[in-house]
């Protein structure tokens, strides 16, 4: 039980200083709003100026719960002591009583559903891989701390930092909580906007529709962003629209801030920064009065949100906008050949064949895609009857708008920002019809709860499957519910248990890091655990082993500079290089200190090439282009007449020729054909990769039954010089020696 109480301080703590920031800025902006538009507008506008303080307070190490604390309290002191909490605006019309009922009901029905689960355990896949481990990560450090080994570091956290907030009394799901808190404000500011806009029923509807979709459920009740995303995009366009109303000139700085705060917490939320701009621009231009200063206020705003985060991306991985645009950005943390990768794969998930099957798969199923919408979105083109309204027209455009990114990522969560526009114009579309609109509402709350969804989703289908109240409230121990339901958990916790503090594991797929302090570096999560993955792979894989030598003869030259050019295209190869080799009459240049060496793409790698280990090579990591090149320069004139290129034979597109530097700094051509040639594996070259890793910090594998290699490894361990620390179901834990 005070476990419970700390996870709901923690939770409760992070909402009210929230809520009361936004009051103290709506008090000292005087900004006018209707009675119930105060408080959940101030939530929201709160929560963005309380995740900007978190950054700096981060940024200066100054995350101790001591100070959160006490700046916690002087905020609410302040904002109850000036009388800022008070509600002065004019009612809205009320709901009519029907309506009101409804909502009460399925707010409890679906609030105790939703408030058990976030309470309960933290156990969603991501949230406890990567969204809380850089918040516990954070709150060790008592702020930012260089992560270059994980490119989801590198992504906009706004909405972590509040987790951090919460995290600090409460934990993980003190920080699942605040997620949940945007769940109950999102269907509040359609109630609210329906209200104002002359459209009650379906602001009433639309909330409901929302409020109770199961992957809504799941999501908001999860360490995850998509649900504050979703209200933070509404609160930009409802903000934008009581502007456009009424013109008061106070709301443009919180539209701004709004809209800068859905990319601090998602980059796909950048969308809200140009609508807002769009609507104050076209609103003012129509009306012949100044836009440019309205829509720079608005643009300052917004970019006191964004600005951090650019800023810290630059100067900590060279790139503002990582992990992605690294064509653009050229960094030595991911590769430009992973992230056309990774985007492919968010675009077609692996058991989707077809865009015909996603209807489906979206609103019913929901095991493909993560999640389910709830079988009343099939019936989402009736939305579109909504244009007949002004106001639906402008929903209609942010509801187009707001998913026109779905595709980067076709996940059924990666619509969430788009869900309450869409719910909006569905529901805009049958409130004439109170009875049918009532019909769909409650056929909607039942096919939502959960013992009904299981009789028609898939088993995979991510989902919330019961009331958790004993697990909430810790009468089920925390470690006992996660041992039996999270194998990564139990994962996470064999690493903490079987390693020392400073251990360094290097794995092939994720487990539940926030569970544990251990630094794991996860193959595919950044350039550099690449490589590494890259480096064990040379040692089983035949065609990665340098075997395949390419060799230049040319009459002897004297060079300053010597060349080696990929000149194929067109192929999706990448080029690598294991070893570079310069002689002269047989007899190999030693290297010497002298020596600089280049290579583009890829040159912080290029080292690589010349260690004279087997067990590195250099990859471009990039698909091959005519005019990559390795270069060296010897610091002075050598002679030489033959070049020897060890590669592997996983790159059979490559071609190569290779470019001298005379004395003059003229560069010819010294030869442009290679007579190729096999070698024989490195013998002992399973202890040279080995070697190779643990002078790059590693020591320890992670690696399941069904990884690449997994089998070689535990047969061959001796030879590779590991040893099995722990077993686990599929996972074993090698330590290396």
């Amino acid at each position: 039980m005070p476990q419970a109480f700390y996870i709901l301080f923690g939770a409760a703590f992070t909402g009210a200083v929230s809520w009361a920031s936004g009051r103290l800025l709506f008090d000292r902006l005087k900004v006018k709003l209707y009675r119930g538009e105060e408080h959940v507008l101030a939530f929201m506008a709160g929560s963005a100026l309380l995740s900007l303080l978190m950054f700096l307070l981060a940024a200066v190490h100054g995350v101790h719960k001591g100070l959160l604390l006490a700046l916690g309290a002087a905020i609410l002191f302040w904002t109850f002591r000036s009388g800022a909490n008070k509600a002065i605006g004019e009612p809205l019309p009320s709901l009519p009583r029907a309506w009101r009922i409804v909502i009460w009901v399925a707010f409890v029905l679906f609030g105790v559903l939703y408030l058990t689960n976030a309470m309960a355990p933290e156990m969603s896949p991501d949230g406890c891989a990567y969204h809380l481990r850089f918040v516990g990560d954070y709150q060790r450090a008592h702020g930012f701390v260089r992560i270059t080994t994980n490119m989801y570091a590198n992504l906009s956290l706004g909405l972590e930092l509040l987790f951090l907030f919460a995290y600090v009394f409460g934990r993980h799901s003190a920080a699942a909580m605040v997620h949940m808190m945007y769940l109950f404000a999102l269907p509040w500011m359609l109630i609210m906007w329906g209200r104002r806009n002359g459209h009650a029923a379906a602001g009433a509807v639309a909330a409901m529709f929302t409020f109770l979709s199961p992957v809504m459920g799941i999501d908001g009740t999860s360490a995850y962003n998509d649900v504050a995303i979703a209200a933070v995009l509404f609160a930009a366009f409802y903000l934008a629209d009581i502007w456009r109303e009424e013109r008061q000139a106070a709301l443009l700085p919180v539209a701004g801030l709004m809209a800068g705060f859905g990319y601090a917490i998602k980059y796909t939320a950048f969308l809200a920064v140009p609508y807002v701009l769009g609507v104050v621009a076209w609103t003012s231009w129509r009306a012949k009065q100044n836009w440019w200063r309205p829509a720079l206020v608005v643009a300052l705003a917004a970019f006191v949100m964004i600005a951090p985060w650019v800023v810290k991306n630059a100067v900590w991985v060279d790139n503002p906008f990582s992990p992605f645009f690294n064509k653009v950005f050229p960094n030595r943390y991911v590769h430009v050949d992973f992230e056309e990768s990774y985007r492919y794969m968010m675009r077609h998930y692996g058991d989707i064949q077809s865009y015909r099957q996603m209807p489906l798969e979206l609103t019913v199923r929901g095991g493909a895609l993560g999640g389910l919408l709830g079988p009343l979105f099939l019936l989402a083109p009736l939305g579109l009857a909504a244009v007949r309204y002004p106001a639906g027209r402008r929903v209609l455009l942010a509801a187009i708008l707001f998913a026109s990114t779905y595709f980067t990522n076709v996940g059924t969560r990666f619509l969430i920002p788009a869900l309450p526009f869409v719910s909006l114009a569905m529901a805009m579309a049958v409130a004439q019809l109170p009875w049918l609109a009532l019909a769909l509402v409650v056929a909607h709350g039942v096919l939502s709860w959960p013992p009904e969804i299981n009789k028609y989703c898939t088993d995979y289908a991510w989902r919330l499957n019961r009331i958790l109240y004993r697990q909430a409230l810790r009468i089920v121990p925390e470690e006992k519910w996660l041992t039996e339901k999270a194998p990564q958990y139990e994962m996470a916790r064999m690493v903490e248990g079987s390693t020392a503090p400073d251990a360094v594991i290097l794995a092939f797929n994720q487990i539940a890091e926030s569970y544990t302090t251990r630094k794991i570096m996860v193959s595919f999560q950044a350039a550099t655990n690449r490589v590494l993955a890259d480096m064990l792979w040379i040692g089983f894989a035949p065609d990665l082993a340098p075997t395949w030598h390419h060799t230049f003869r040319f009459p002897a030259r004297q060079v300053r500079r010597v060349r080696l050019v990929q000149t194929a295209g067109n192929a999706p190869d990448l080029w690598s290089v294991s070893e570079v080799r310069f002689f002269a009459s047989e007899k190999e240049l030693p290297r010497a200190a002298a020596w600089h060496v280049r290579a583009d793409p890829n040159p912080w790698d290029v080292q690589m090439a010349f260690d004279n280990s087997p067990a590195t090579r250099w990859r471009s990591w990039r698909k091959i282009e005519p005019g990559m090149f390795i270069e060296t320069d010897f610091g002075r004139l050598e002679t030489i007449d033959s070049v020897r290129v060890e590669c592997s034979r996983d790159q059979y597109k490559i071609r190569m020729k290779l470019e001298g530097m005379d004395s003059a700094g003229h560069w010819s051509t010294l030869s442009d054909a290679s007579q190729t040639s096999d070698a024989p594996v490195p013998v002992g070259l399973r202890r040279m990769v080995t070697q190779e890793l643990k002078a790059r910090g590693v020591t320890h594998l992670l690696i399941w039954d069904s990884d690449y290699g997994a089998d070689e490894i535990r047969v061959n361990a001796l030879a590779w010089g590991v040893t099995q620390v722990r077993e686990l179901g599929p996972v074993r834990l090698y330590k290396l020696n």
